[in-house]
């Protein structure tokens, strides 16, 4: 919720002068009533008075002494925001106290000094550097002349490369990607291999350098991919479509960062993270979809009547708080609690030990289900008088991660297919990051083109409308004039193509969920979201058993205005509709011979290049359009974000002077300028869930954020939203101690582990041996080693179990290993789960080891 403007506050001429310091120095004090420490103390403003007191989450003498004096305004310690108990709101004190500071508001926080004095719990600051205190978000730079030259490089082949060139090429023109790893260097960090991030960052600062070299070699980069994909490997041409997938996917799993996760989610449609699978075979209205954020979520809604083409329901609805003052002081004093409260919860850390209790909790339903288990998700034991019944543990909830991919490239597009017999409409959503179009030929355009078509499609909530600005007598000449010189494709054909519905019927029928039978059926699609940039790839070629063909026909492109708005879920809220052309990659030649290029517009002159290998040379908009494009980048077009850009540069040359300073996702920063919807502020980056910074962010935090002064955040903040509102950054104690805790926890369950399982080495014959699933072991020790954050769910050996006359056995083949008694039920007092699974000793026996580890993990796996 943006902030509320402190002018509305008539209680600002009784506070008295005070430096950010002397709040610093007060934050390590305690509570004069209680004598209770930090953090989250209270300061009184009030001119003259020195008060401190807690919070809420402790007897809240704050406020007691705000009713007592009359004193209205009080400061968090912590976090250093204003409340005003008169007002009932949050105000701003920057330009009130701004001029009676001794400090220059461009001096960052010192780093306090880690004495004796300290109170325990107290927040560390952080030292931001920064130049002259805050940094001009304005991308004119008086090296105006010098940057009109740059991006304009050639790549050298370096053996049947042009499709990497090409594609590296169209990459290296999108803004948003561009400016990411040339501004946001800092965070560009791995430790995976390759590091192709690096390897690309370190391409793209070459091909933008002020003194560019004619080309640059990019062999690095390519080693890197061929240490991926063993395709790449070798001198033979390969497609430029496929490269880019495989390098956006690395630079993903690079890059990616975990989402947190939502509070609630008892509300919407229930995802199954679990897609089912329709029973119809892949046409060219079908696309492969980049899941760079996680598999597809299928919504199941079972609707009867015709029309149920989900007019009343939203697959992927977002809730848009309403933007008034009194959300947003409920939503100030929730926070104001939840700081208290997240603190004094938070010390109890993650529990564990011999307690029986399953220590993670934050799961979901979902089950998975095998032959085994009945409907009930018991498995059962029959042949006995008893039945012994098993409930499957539940599985750790599906982490959702983002990076700058999938922030630049991710889209969503609803799926929904209805039973023609029961009426039944099966609802998927699934993620894409770039959209395969079918090219039509001369019966699918005229088809598509056709007034019966039209109509049909128009009831069913298609696309039919992609062509009503158009007219029909348009489509009806061009139709005459494709007999003579051929189909005349445009890409809103292939657009309306691939969205048109598609009947499932004969070999290709659905398998309805609810008949329990194979049924005809119809399948819709259409945009839910819409990337910032859209990817457009052309299936120009088709390959069959012994020979692949390429489809050459031409297909006319816009360089500017490409409306996606017929293509758009009822529901989406999606603003910016409207896309213009970054870059196009182009195929001359036959489908077994033949080369890549590309045309680019570079970003700063808005002039047309083609990009050939090293050859970089300017082109007219003519000869763009004439190409035979094959991939295509559009950029989300919205005059406003332009406008807003230059408005905000423009308050940097009213800047006052101000004590307080805000601090910004530098990612978000970056989203700002080269974004059309660069979305609410996301100061969550460099945040955790207490409000301050986590431990492992500490080091490099100047990386992460950027210092605004007051005029500029609460323009940026009133205009988008978001937040929260950060004047002064801390290490988050409470996170430090978790993570303390976790360490302490991993290691006492390895070496707990490492010493019974040597006493089972070293046992002869043992009387018992427990069986584990090997796909849990491998979650626990990659837990225990710290290549996973969260703790493993409950064991679940029903993957390896079998039911024979009655008894549960281990299945034959199954990824198993074989533990002690002692093991298994130290492991099963701290997770739970089962089922129980026992065999008998043998006398061969095998090592499994871990490989990335200076201390072993064995299990035993004695043959039965």
């Amino acid at each position: 919720m943006p902030p509320v403007s402190s002018c509305d506050c008539p209680h600002l001429d009784c506070v008295g002068e005070i430096t950010k310091e002397e709040l610093i120095q007060k934050s390590h004090g305690q509570c004069q009533d209680c004598k209770v420490g930090g953090p989250n103390l209270w300061a009184c403003l009030e001119n003259g008075c020195a008060y401190v007191g807690c919070g809420e989450s402790h007897t809240d003498h704050s406020t007691v002494h705000s009713q007592d004096t009359r004193h209205n305004l009080t400061v968090n310690l912590t976090t250093l925001r204003v409340w005003c108990y008169a007002c009932g709101k949050e105000v701003f004190l920057e330009r009130k106290l701004g001029p009676h500071s001794p400090h220059g508001n461009s001096k960052p926080l010192p780093l306090p000094q880690n004495d004796g004095n300290k109170a325990p719990g107290s927040p560390t600051s952080l030292r931001v550097p920064s130049n002259g205190g805050c940094e001009d978000i304005d991308m004119e730079t008086e090296e105006e002349d010098e940057i009109r030259a740059r991006g304009l490089t050639g790549l050298k082949n370096i053996g049947n490369t042009c499709y990497m060139n090409a594609a590296l090429q169209a990459l290296s023109n999108c803004p948003p990607l561009t400016q990411f790893f040339l501004e946001c260097g800092g965070l560009v960090r791995t430790d995976k291999k390759p590091a192709l991030c690096k390897s690309y960052q370190k391409l793209v600062s070459d091909l933008w350098h002020k003194n560019r070299p004619s080309y640059v070699v990019p062999t690095n980069l390519f080693q890197g991919i061929k240490a991926i994909n063993p395709m790449f490997r070798g001198y033979a041409q390969q497609d430029s479509q496929e490269f880019l997938r495989c390098l956006m996917d690395q630079l993903h799993e690079e890059l990616k960062e975990q989402l947190p996760e939502p509070c609630d989610q008892s509300h919407g449609i229930a995802m199954d993270d679990s897609p089912e699978e329709d029973n119809h075979s892949q046409s060219d209205n079908d696309f492969q979809s980049c899941e760079s954020c996680g598999s597809s979520e299928r919504a199941e809604n079972e609707v009867q009547g015709g029309n149920a083409l989900i007019d009343d329901t939203n697959e992927a609805e977002m809730l848009i708080p309403e933007q008034d003052e009194i959300q947003a002081n409920r939503e100030w004093q929730k926070e104001k609690n939840m700081i208290n409260d997240l603190y004094r919860s938070g010390t109890n850390g993650i529990t564990g030990g011999s307690t029986g209790v399953d220590i993670d909790k934050d799961v979901d339903t979902t089950t998975e289900t095998t032959p085994i288990i009945s409907s009930q998700g018991a498995i059962k034991v029959q042949g006995r008088a008893s039945v012994t019944t098993f409930s499957p543990p539940k599985n750790k909830r599906q982490k959702k991660y983002r990076s700058i991919i999938s922030d630049v490239f991710d889209g969503t597009i609803v799926s929904s297919v209805q039973c023609l017999t029961c009426d039944r409409v099966s609802v998927t959503l699934e993620n894409f990051q770039d959209i395969s179009l079918p090219i039509p030929g001369k019966e699918d355009l005229a088809k598509l083109h056709s007034s019966t078509h039209q109509t049909s499609l128009v009831k069913a909530g298609s696309c039919g409308e992609a062509y009503a600005p158009q007219g029909w007598i348009a489509f009806v000449m061009e139709y005459i004039k494709s007999w003579f010189w051929g189909p005349v494709v445009t890409l809103q054909d292939c657009l309306a193509a691939f969205f048109a519905r598609d009947e499932l019927k004969g070999d290709n029928m659905y398998s309805c969920e609810k008949c329990k039978k194979l049924r005809n059926g119809v399948k819709f699609c259409k945009m839910q979201s819409l990337p910032e940039i859209l990817c457009i790839h052309l299936k120009r070629f088709r390959h069959e058993l012994m020979f692949s063909t390429k489809i050459s026909t031409h297909v006319s492109f816009p360089l500017e205005g490409l409306d996606l708005q017929p293509f758009l879920a009822k529901d989406s809220s999606a603003q910016t509709t409207s896309y213009d052309l970054l870059s196009v990659i182009c195929h001359h030649g036959t489908a077994s011979n033949g080369h890549y290029i590309a045309y680019c517009r570079n970003d700063v002159n808005n002039l047309w290049y083609e990009f050939d290998d090293q050859s970089v040379t300017e082109v007219s908009e003519a000869c763009v359009q004439n190409a035979e494009a094959y991939v295509l980048f559009y950029k989300k077009s919205n005059e406003d974000a332009v406008k807003e850009r230059r408005r905000v540069s423009g308050l940097f040359n009213m800047m006052e002077p101000s004590l307080l300073q805000f601090y910004i996702s530098r990612q978000w920063l970056n989203k700002f300028k080269t974004f059309a919807e660069p979305g609410p502020i996301s100061n969550d980056d460099f945040l955790c869930l207490h409000g301050g910074v986590p431990p492992n962010k500490a080091t490099f935090i100047d990386d992460l954020v950027v210092m605004l002064p007051q005029n500029v955040w609460d323009h940026l903040y009133s205009r988008y939203g978001g937040g929260p509102a950060v004047n002064h950054l801390y290490v988050c104690h409470t996170c430090q101690t978790e993570i303390e805790k976790l360490e302490k926890r991993r290691k006492q369950e390895l070496d707990m582990f490492v010493r019974l399982n040597k006493a089972f080495q070293e046992e002869e014959s043992p009387v018992v041996i427990y069986c584990i699933s090997m796909q849990w072991f491998r979650e626990w020790e990659g837990f225990v080693k710290g290549k996973d954050n969260d703790p493993p769910g409950p064991i679940d050996n029903s993957k390896i179990t079998v039911n024979k006359n009655g008894h549960l056995t281990l299945k034959q083949g199954a990824d198993s290993g074989q533990i002690s008694e002692e093991t298994w039920n130290f492991l099963h007092s701290i997770y739970g789960g089962g089922p129980l699974l026992t065999v008998r000793p043998n006398i061969s026996h095998q090592e499994v080891e871990s490989s990335q580890s200076e201390e072993k993990i064995e299990v035993e796996t004695r043959s039965v």
